[in-house]
């Protein structure tokens, strides 16, 4: 499987133009076909009654954010008239909590979605709501991009973290023509089970199925010597120069998964290089 279609949504295309130029640049590499969703947000909530609020007010709040996607969409428009892939641009206008459904609708038919760090200083809760909407609704494998980061050098030294989840499988999965294509892959265990079922050779089943596909990893076992796993990966990722972190996403709930758990939260709040994520 290769990366032959590739999504990117924003919501501002001036305060997005690095994930723009990144996910060019992605789709270039991977001579791939690149959609643009550009959606405007209606920050006004169905089922919440604002004081003073009239339909007159609603409506505008609507016109806003259509003109908002409509403005965005015709500066994507113009930026990729200029570059040499294949592409696709689209808007659409949805309330913060209605996020998922037309995230979910393209991400669901990506290879890769390609976003911004939801957190920091061009975060927000409609950035949040669509990286959930598009790891757990769309069921997209998303690289998620560190602050100003626009180019494609990454995954010329991978980590691939693993703890024998589903999650982390589907993201190793979804990583292969990245990791095919690396110098280097360390497939990263923290504390592993004494007693689980790799106890004799923790990542061995692993490094065998990425091995039949030319992948050749090495495997780290690593001590939990920080408070949180993600402050361990990032360390393991600074001491081997790796330039790309893959890993499993979760929620807190099964029953309602569209919330970033402790881990995955934490890794992208504090992310300093390009981490893939899978749910």
């Amino acid at each position: 499987m290769a990366f032959k279609s590739i999504l990117t949504i924003l919501t501002d295309a001036a305060g997005a133009s690095a994930q723009l130029d990144a996910a060019i640049a992605v789709a270039r590499r991977e001579d791939a076909h690149l959609d643009v969703l550009c959606i405007g947000v209606d920050r006004t909530q169905t089922g919440y009654y604002y004081a003073g609020a009239t339909a007159i007010l609603t409506q505008e709040a609507y016109n806003q954010a259509k003109q908002e996607a409509a403005a965005a969409e015709a500066v994507v428009r113009d930026r990729l008239g200029r570059e040499d892939i294949r592409w696709g641009v689209d808007s659409a206008v949805a309330q913060v909590g209605a996020l998922g459904a037309p995230v979910a609708m393209m991400a669901r038919f990506a290879d890769l979605v390609v976003l911004a760090k939801p957190y920091g200083k061009d975060g927000g809760i409609a950035a949040e709501a669509i990286l959930e909407a598009a790891l757990f609704e769309g069921g997209a494998p998303v690289l998620v991009l560190p602050d100003g980061f626009s180019g494609a050098e990454f995954g010329s030294r991978v980590v691939l973290a693993w703890n024998q989840s589903d999650e982390s499988l589907r993201a190793a999965r979804a990583a292969l023509p990245i990791l095919k294509a690396a110098k280097a892959v360390d497939v990263t265990i923290i504390d592993p089970p004494a007693h689980g079922p790799e106890r004799s050779d923790p990542g061995g089943m692993l490094s065998q199925l990425l091995a039949r596909h030319g992948v050749h990893a090495e495997v780290s076992v690593l001590a939990k010597t920080m408070p949180r796993t993600s402050e361990v990966l990032t360390r393991h990722a600074h001491d081997i120069s790796a330039d790309l972190i893959v890993m499993g996403a979760y929620g807190h709930s099964r029953f309602r998964e569209a919330i970033l758990g402790g881990a995955t939260r934490n890794m992208l709040e504090m992310a300093d290089v390009p981490v893939l994520m899978a749910h």
